[in-house]
This record gives structure tokens, sequence and C-alpha cells, in this order.
């Protein structure tokens, strides 16, 4: 997949383009509904399939703290590229982006500069200044400046509308299971292992890795968690207790994992967690013996839940960047 970073680096026009724009966070089951028609009209009329996004996501410029995101950029051109399209088009979005007018992107942008001859959008996207650019608007455009627009209807999953607003309020709930349902792929986050309290193999008894959590990120329910953990290309269980600590008194939300049968060095490396299941919300316990006891409960009910998923947790694994169980 060949990737712009802004318009600027376009230098000419894409070959009978079919497009389609969005924020796409998360890209859920329902974006990919929209790309699997942009390739397919993109093959039968041997073009060329092109997605169109930003970044910064616009409500974090326009409303500052009004969104909590899915998916980082990084994430976001990762499931893209996995979707099988050829280009993808990131336009920074700042104040001064947010002033175009719907009928200058469309002329300027879509048509001059990426060479737009066919445009697929979501049945609720809207963009432009004030948001005027909506479907009945685009639609419009393409009657008068002669390219086909073709809406998608709203997608549901196990009678659950898919959309990044209704996968955010599941994982604010912890209900990871019917996320993954709309995503299609278990909901992930991702960063460097730090250097924590060092309490956990300690004093505990169940070493853990640490990962700063952004309290303006989207955070899921706070409580125990049943995980996936990729980590140099391979895959392990887990269990993530997301929280404050309050055995301890402390105040900081950390992100700290019990990786099962692991024990290298990865301060300072990058890993994934696949959050699977919601297993407990996150109490204060009399001391550390008791934390540690129902730790212990908690990986062996973390152990009978990775069982039960086996098969699936080897495909979603080895789908992700290659990794090995």
């Amino acid at each position: 997949m060949e990737l712009f970073w802004n318009l600027e680096n376009i230098s000419s026009p894409f070959e009978n383009a079919c497009v389609t724009i969005g924020n796409f966070d998360g890209v859920h089951l329902g974006h990919q509904q929209l790309f699997s028609q942009v390739v397919r009209k993109a093959t039968t009329n041997h073009g060329c399939s092109v997605v169109v996004t930003f970044d910064p996501h616009p409500l974090r410029v326009l409303r500052p703290n009004g969104i909590k995101l899915i998916s980082t950029v990084e994430q976001k051109i990762e499931q893209i590229e996995k979707a099988g399209l050829d280009t993808l088009v990131i336009i920074p979005f700042n104040r001064s982006f947010a002033a175009t007018t719907a009928e200058r992107f469309v002329q300027d942008i879509l048509l001059d500069t990426i060479g737009m001859s066919e445009l697929v959008v979501g049945y609720d996207y809207a963009f432009g200044k004030g948001r005027v650019g909506d479907t009945k608007f685009l639609q419009e455009q393409g009657r008068l400046k002669n390219f086909p627009v073709t809406v998608v209807d709203a997608y549901y999953e196990h009678q659950l509308l898919v959309s990044s607003t209704q996968i955010r309020n599941l994982v604010a709930e912890g209900r990871m299971m019917d996320a993954r349902q709309l995503l299609g792929r278990p909901y992930q986050i991702r960063g460097m292992v730090q250097v924590g309290k060092k309490r956990g193999g300690s004093e505990i008894g169940f070493p853990t890795a640490n990962l700063k959590v952004n309290e303006e990120d989207l955070v899921p329910r706070i409580g125990v968690y049943v995980v996936q953990v990729i980590c140099e290309d391979r895959c392990y269980g887990g269990v993530l207790n997301i929280g404050y600590n309050p055995t301890f008194g402390e105040q900081a939300l950390v992100a700290e994992t019990h990786i099962f049968n692991f024990n290298k060095d990865i301060y300072g490396k990058q890993i994934k967690l696949n959050l699977l299941k919601f297993l407990r919300d996150e109490r204060k316990f009399s001391g550390v013996q008791d934390l540690a006891a129902q730790i212990g409960k908690d990986v062996i009910e973390a152990k009978e839940a990775l069982s039960d998923q086996q098969k699936e947790l080897l495909i979603s694994c080895t789908a992700e960047n290659g990794s090995t169980p």
C-alpha cells in the first residue's frame, strides 16, 4: 500500500481512483464494508483504490478532549493495509484546514489532486466547514461533476449497530467480547514496558509488565482482564489489571500484565495486549496475601478462558504481524 502523509506529496492524480473518505477510528467491520466496495469497484474499473483520512482526528482539534479514540494512527494504517487498499492519504487536520468548504474539498482535493472517478461513503458521513458535505451534498456534486456516489448502509453484527461510538461504549463498559464482534478482532492496547514499583514479583509473587495509560485516551472499564500478549513476534496468555492499585493506596492509573510462562527482561520494549474478557472489578484487599490469593484465582480463570478460545486465538495471533503461538 502506498502511503501519503500530506497532499503536497501527491505529484499527479491517481489513475481512475475509487475513493472513500472518513475518520475510520477502529477500522471496524462497518468500515470494512466500505473498503471491500472500494477495492471491488477499483478492480472492475482497472483503477486505484484510495482511502482518505485525517490525523489527528478532527474532533481532537475542534473539541479537545471531546473524543477518546479506539485506535492509534499506526493501528489504523495497519488495518487499512490489511484490507487490501492500494493507497492511503492521511491529511493533516488543523483549524485552518477545518475552514475548507465542502465544495473546495470535492473539487480541489478529491477531483483535482487525487483524481477521483468514483466515491464510496458511509450513510452518516459528513465533512467540510459546518459539516455541510453530507451524503445528499455528495450525491448532488456527483450529478454536477459526473462521478458516481455509492452510499453504504448501516451495518449490524449480532443485532448491534457497528459504529465507532458503539465500540467506545462497549470498551468503556468492559464488554470486550461484544467489542470484538464489531471490530472483527480483539480490542488492543499497546505501548512500551515501563519500570514500575517492582512489587509484583518480589512482594506478590506475580511479576508484571507495566504500560503507561493516558486517561485522555479510551480507557477500558477499571478491573481485571484475560489478555493475549504479543511480544517480540510471539504470543502469550496473561492477566491484565487496569486500575489504581487501591491495596497500596496509589493514585496513578496503570496497566499491569502478568504474562504466563514468561521470564524475559522486556523493559523499554513494545508489547501489544488483546483484551479478551473482563473478569472482575478492581478492589482493595486487606493486604498482600489476600491480593496474591485473588490473583492466583484470576490466573486459573484466565487460563481456562484462553484454553476455551485456543483455536480462535491462534488465528488472531498468527494474523498479527506474523506472530507465532
